[in-house]
């Protein structure tokens, strides 16, 4: 990092910061500039560089999960799934004619590859 960009990302850690206040105590946008001493013009400013430094952070997420979507075989569905942490829970998995039973625990590498070894073979 040189010079310039940490002075920005200071900037913006401050500004941050302020909004947040600023928001926290309900604090007229109108009221806060007259506070600080900035122009309603600085605080938009600052507003949208915020915004978009959250928008590029969130991009990459949300490209990475379409291209999972994209890289999902035909007819079958994406599933976000908290680990299992109870004992003796198990998933019943069907495909096609075929049924798949696993136990909470279960390798998942273990299980990906048995579904994929079933789809192969409906």
């Amino acid at each position: 990092m040189n010079t310039r960009e940490v002075a920005m990302e200071y900037r913006m850690t401050s500004w941050s910061e302020a909004l947040q206040e600023r928001v926290r105590n309900k604090e007229s946008i109108k009221g806060f500039c007259a506070r600080k001493g900035v122009s309603k013009n600085t605080y938009y400013y600052w507003q949208r560089k915020l915004r978009e430094k959250v928008c590029k952070e969130l991009l990459p997420a949300e490209q990475a999960k379409k291209a999972e979507i994209a890289e999902t075989p035909k007819g079958w569905a994406v599933c976000e799934l908290e680990k299992a942490e109870v004992e003796g829970s198990t998933v019943t998995i069907e495909i096609g004619k075929c049924r798949v039973k696993a136990e909470a625990g279960t390798d998942e590498g273990v299980l990906e590859k048995v579904c994929r070894v079933l789809v192969s073979l409906c």
